[in-house]
């Protein structure tokens, strides 16, 4: 199948890219086009306009400096995978990339994308969640940050206003005491998962302190399972388990009761990760 018509924008900059969005209320962004292409084609989305980013400058960096990581919105997923920062300084990020999708779509998507797609299966808005971190962009009104928390509000929908930009997202950066775990259980590597845990947590003795567990794959978006966090912060994996707030829908891959037993094996794991006792 092929997209309905639309007319076609190359923006220069962040200022071109809101005054042609501001001027077309049915337009959108491309980055990558991983996902939008697809939607396009099955016709699932169609925009009068499409306004291509990838001119812009300076939206692929990656960024360590000051206590926090920054990753620009045209960063790749594959650049991002390569990256020595991102493996030193944002180490759940790197455990996430050989997870999304395949090679082929890694070289092409962007971090920006799959945050402002917020497909709640997908992998990298559940480490935003779990990293506590935010999101940077750019609108008429000038720049703004958005916490993780606030920004995934409901199925594929966030808290970016009309006419704004996603410019980047940033992260505290990992500190010695920090540990992080992620898991994901798929029908086939490279598949959206079924479930999925993105987790990071403070190493405080022989225990955890400030556990954030972020699940996808089970609800309209990415979510935190609160009540388990405060749970395993006692370093009993079993009770964090039972005490799993979290209330999948049934859906093409899993009902909801097999999603949640799935969260339960996946908070086992990683919280082995968490603790530094896998294997």
């Amino acid at each position: 199948m092929k997209p309905a018509p639309f007319a076609y924008k190359k923006a220069r900059s962040l200022d071109e890219a809101v005054a042609l969005l501001a001027a077309q209320a049915d337009a959108r962004l491309l980055a990558g086009g991983q996902s939008l292409i697809a939607t396009l084609n099955m016709r699932l989305s169609a925009p009068a306009l499409l306004i291509d980013i990838n001119g812009i400058g300076g939206l692929d960096r990656i960024e360590a400096k000051d206590g926090t990581v920054a990753i620009g919105a045209l960063t790749r997923h594959a650049q991002a995978e390569r990256s020595e920062a991102i493996a030193r300084h944002a180490p759940l990020i790197a455990q996430a990339m050989p997870h999304i999708a395949h090679p082929a779509i890694r070289n092409r998507g962007t971090i920006g994308g799959s945050i402002a797609f917020a497909d709640p299966a997908a992998e990298l808005p559940a480490c935003l969640l779990a990293l506590g971190g935010e999101v940077e962009t750019h609108g008429a009104k000038g720049a703004r940050r958005i916490k993780a928390d606030d920004f995934f509000t409901d199925l594929y929908e966030t808290a970016l206003g009309a006419g704004e930009v996603l410019t980047g997202i940033r992260i505290p950066a990992a500190t010695a005491d920090t540990r992080t775990g992620f898991a994901e259980l798929a029908r086939r590597h490279g598949d959206y998962a079924i479930v999925g845990l993105a987790a990071t947590a403070r190493a405080k003795g022989k225990g955890l302190a400030d556990v954030r567990l972020a699940y996808f794959g089970v609800g309209n978006t990415a979510l935190r399972a609160r009540k388990a966090e405060a749970v395993l912060e006692s370093g009993d994996v079993e009770a964090a388990v039972g005490a799993l707030d979290l209330e999948p829908h049934d859906d093409i891959q899993a009902t909801g009761a097999e999603k949640k037993h799935l969260a339960g094996v996946l908070l086992r794991r990683v919280a082995k990760q968490l603790m530094g006792t896998q294997g």
